[in-house]
This record gives structure tokens, C-alpha cells and sequence, in this order.
């Protein structure tokens, strides 16, 4: 679908097929929003580091973190990846996340190497410890978009 010029991905399109689209989006360490909810209904938007895990999202958010709480009274969220450079594509997913204490050292270890590189990720990820839990979001209401289509030759 075109919405002037840019052209959308809509839900719903076989969950693989749309994930594999934004493959290079998703494998890059590209920018991410995470928007949670406060109890008085306004947003609470924090930048995260994500990977893509099987057929859903995951960030880690460290023990103690504000944004648990948010969670706990309401598990909406929506995350936003985009890319800063041409054809500048992007996915948003609105869930209600899941949390899990399981896997915690993993996915921090996989995340922060993808953004920091092999060695001050894996330093990164031994100071936080294995104090945490993966927020999963999954893929399959994701809305795409790339702006090729409108950008000039």
C-alpha cells in the first residue's frame, strides 16, 4: 500500500515474509524507541538496544528500572526501529509485552555486542550482571514502511 509516496506494509502479511523484508534493518544496530504507559495514560519514550528472537523482539531492561513498574500495571507497549539513512525503513509493533527473568545474560550479551562489537559488549554486558528481564515483543502486528519510493533519484 502507498500512502503518498511512501509505501506501507500492512498487517496482516505472513509474519516471516515481513520480518525478512527489513532483514538488514533489523540485524543492524539501529536505532529503537520503546514507548511504555504511565498510570496517567501519557507516554514514557526511552531509546533501547533490541534484537529480533525467533518470532519476536527483545530488549532487556535492568532490575530496578522504571520502566517495570509501568509494565506491571500495563504490559502495552510499542516499539519503533528505524534507520537514519536512505531508503530510511522502519517497523513499529504494538503488544502487550511479556517478561522473563530466563535468558537474561544471553540476550544482554547478543544485544550489547551488536551495538558496541564482540569485546566492549561482552564488557558491557559482565558489569550489568545478570540482574534483569527480556521484554518480548512479538513481531507478528508489525508495521512496515520504506520511504524509497518518494525519495529523489
Amino acid at each position: 500500500m502507498h500512502q503518498g509516496n511512501a509505501v506501507l506494509y500492512p498487517a496482516p502479511m505472513d509474519r516471516v515474509d515481513r520480518v525478512d523484508s527489513i532483514r538488514t534493518l533489523l540485524d543492524a544496530p539501529s536505532p529503537a524507541v520503546l514507548t511504555l504507559y504511565r498510570p496517567d495514560g501519557t507516554a514514557l519514550v526511552s531509546p533501547v538496544w533490541f534484537r529480533v528472537n525467533g518470532d519476536a523482539f527483545e530488549v532487556v531492561i535492568a532490575a530496578g528500572d522504571g520502566k517495570l513498574t509501568y509494565l506491571s500495571r500495563d504490559p502495552r507497549c510499542v516499539l519503533l526501529v528505524f534507520e537514519t539513512i536512505p531508503p530510511f525503513r522502519g517497523v513499529e509493533v504494538r503488544a502487550e509485552a511479556a517478561l522473563s527473568a530466563d535468558g537474561v545474560n544471553e540476550a544482554r550479551l547478543s544485544i550489547a555486542s551488536r551495538y558496541l562489537g564482540a569485546e566492549r559488549g561482552r564488557r558491557f554486558a559482565e558489569r550489568r550482571g545478570d540482574q534483569g528481564f527480556v521484554l518480548r515483543v512479538p513481531t507478528e502486528n508489525a508495521r512496515l514502511w520504506n520511504l524509497r519510493a518518494i525519495l529523489p533519484p
